[in-house]
């Protein structure tokens, strides 16, 4: 595995939506992060894909993170089955993940992007299910088929890269 680097990264962002994250544990926060990751994105001009799954059941995605780009819509819980998923990751580019249940759509989607010959990065600190423990063992399970579980944090400095960037001290500013 290598450096994330902004040039050759993608943002997925898995479900994130308006019913759901009452229910997801540490929601907020979750939220705000994913929002960290966002406004880098844009910052950095890393391309942002979106999903939202049954979105007349779930709701479309939380207000916080509607801007970041157009949700593709989905009622298969693994996104790659989803019509236009695949299409809007195609390339080489890395998968920085982040998203909703952690170990159902959000797990399904990065096991099948693992078994594409996907590179995924899973953002911990972004990632959420409605019980702390299917999240913990969803993690483990992606780690254990070769995905990167990073933070936040190590998403935006990786893309930065040197506190040199002209980026530098607005991608800072996010993050403290």
């Amino acid at each position: 595995m290598h450096l994330m680097s902004a040039k050759r990264s993608r943002l997925v962002i898995i479900d994130f939506q308006a019913r759901l994250m009452p229910a997801i544990h540490d929601g907020p926060r979750l939220v705000a992060n994913a929002g960290k990751l966002v406004a880098a994105a844009k910052l950095l001009e890393v391309p942002i894909v979106m999903t939202e799954q049954n979105p007349a059941g779930l709701g479309a995605t939380v207000p916080e993170l509607a801007e970041a780009a157009s949700a593709i819509a989905k009622m298969s819980f693994d996104a790659c089955a989803a019509p236009g998923f695949i299409e809007a990751i195609s390339g080489d580019e890395d998968l920085i993940l982040c998203g909703c249940e952690a170990h159902v759509c959000f797990g399904q989607t990065a096991l099948s992007l693992l078994e594409n010959k996907r590179r995924v990065f899973v953002v911990r600190d972004a990632v959420g299910s409605r019980v702390p423990e299917s999240k913990e063992v969803s993690l483990r399970r992606l780690q254990r088929h070769g995905a990167e579980v990073v933070t936040t944090e190590m998403v935006v400095f990786e893309w930065l890269r040197t506190a040199e960037h002209p980026q530098f001290r607005a991608a800072l500013a996010l993050v403290k």
